[in-house]
């Protein structure tokens, strides 16, 4: 895990976003401890409650869950969770500003279709 704090977003989303990719890749697997805030604090030096407000956010979405005196584990279902969050998230993010530049330069549909099945071949091989 790191952080960085020379960008724009606030150093508990950054620990949210990556305790988030790490249980999405599988390196914590569902129903298994994640680190404590202590341990991710002492790893990135920096304060625990920032840590907290980053797990706290998990624990929101419904995540990671606390287990009074054992910690926070990674939820049943989670990876579902953030696949469906970053699905939706996908289009925002990514089509809308594909879709908004193929338009700007006056590319078809087709065009841009075709565009998107070429980069397929090549990721796929």
């Amino acid at each position: 895990m790191y952080v960085n704090p020379n960008i724009d977003t606030p150093i508990f989303i950054q620990i949210a976003e990556q305790l988030e990719l790490s249980i999405f890749t599988g390196v914590f697997p569902e129903e298994t401890k994640i680190p404590s805030t202590n341990e991710i604090s002492a790893l990135l030096n920096i304060n625990p409650h920032t840590v907290l407000k980053g797990m706290n956010m998990l624990v929101d979405e419904e995540i990671i869950y606390k287990k009074r005196g054992l910690g926070m584990f990674v939820k049943e279902g989670a990876v579902e969770k953030i696949r469906q969050k970053r699905q939706s998230q996908f289009y925002e993010q990514y089509i809308a500003t594909l879709i908004s530049e193929a338009v700007r330069l006056k590319m078809s549909k087709e065009e841009l279709i075709s565009l998107i099945e070429r980069g397929y071949s090549n990721e796929c091989h």
